[in-house]
């Protein structure tokens, strides 16, 4: 049963239902905007959207706001920032697990994804490195990745410098002899791949699933020791040998709202607890707007229109 303040709060939020879109009778909690997060990579963009839209049909106002991978955290902190859709746990830096433990930002429970983040290469480099996919391949066939700017290493593209340093971290933890080269955003280092693709060149490069390019192309995962892609605690991880390699950490994908979200703003919050996406619902509109060239806020509204019966529900249980 509901107490009465926030029954009166409901009251006061009231929203009818008309032609299967939800609309605020009388306005939300709180007319200040809801700052929701971008970062720099399409599947989050398609994420923070479309829970984005979902609030302004409750009849909130949002604001959309780009900020780094780890800069973001001191912002949802302080409370400059509000919402953030995607954050991967195992790429979060410093901050984060402090502001979490002082309850300055509140993890409300995962994404949906089943994620994954590793070194990859094309399937087509087999045959030139025997040894792959193991990750012995990396000290074998180190030359195998060279360029003219970094032979004898090997190049290994990292993720955008504002995406942390876990590829370099690990580079320089094991001494493997590649030279880590950051990508400037998730559409340079695409171009990468897609250049490397199409004549059939070496890469190696640090990648995240769900992406449209395993629907496109034939990639494989580096695969570590026994316990490969379980390292738990970044002791293990600093910890790591070449006989004992562990790899990387594997994320899950959670929500995060800043600590007076849910005071303040208590039927979004609702929602966005209740809010999901999948690796389908992902891989589905990155190909969309990276492969094919549509517009973000097309294929959002596409998704919206398609899945109604999803998103209706998560909205009525948030009005109840």
């Amino acid at each position: 049963m509901f107490n009465i303040a926030r029954t009166a709060r409901l009251m006061a939020f009231g929203l009818c239902v008309a032609g299967g879109m939800a609309v605020a009778a009388e306005g939300p909690e709180s007319d200040e905007p809801i700052k929701v997060i971008l970062n720099d990579w399409t599947g989050q963009y398609v994420s923070a959207k479309i829970a984005g839209e979902l609030l302004k049909k409750m009849g909130y106002n949002i604001e959309y706001v780009s900020a780094g991978a780890i800069p973001q955290h001191a912002g949802l902190s302080q409370g400059n920032l509000h919402f953030q859709a995607e954050v991967w746990s195992n790429n979060v830096g410093d901050i984060y697990p402090k502001a979490v433990e002082k309850g300055d930002i509140v993890e409300i429970g995962e994404l949906g994804l089943d994620a994954w983040q590793d070194w990859m290469y094309p399937a087509y480099l087999e045959e030139k490195c025997p040894s792959l996919p193991s990750h012995t391949a990396l000290w074998d066939c180190a030359q195998l990745f060279a360029t003219a700017e970094t032979f004898p290493k090997g190049r290994l593209i990292t993720y955008p410098a504002d995406w942390g340093t876990r590829s370099r971290d690990l580079v320089e933890a094991i001494d493997l002899p590649y030279e880590p080269i950051p990508g400037g955003s998730e559409g340079a280092m695409m171009a990468e791949i897609q250049s490397a693709y199409a004549v059939e060149e070496p890469i190696l490069i640090m990648w995240w699933a769900p992406h449209w390019v395993f629907a496109e192309h034939d990639f494989k995962w580096i695969e570590w020791h026994e316990s490969w892609g379980k390292c738990d605690t970044l002791e293990e991880q600093d910890s790591q040998t070449p006989d004992n390699m562990c790899g990387f950490e594997q994320p899950t994908v959670v929500k995060v709202v800043w600590s007076g979200f849910e005071d303040k703003w208590p039927a979004a919050y609702r929602m966005l607890l209740l809010y999901e996406q999948t690796n389908a619902d992902q891989n589905a509109a990155i190909l969309e707007i990276d492969q094919k060239g549509r517009d973000l806020d097309e294929v959002v509204e596409e998704w919206l229109a398609n899945n109604e019966d999803r998103w209706k529900v998560w909205i009525d249980e948030a009005m109840q």
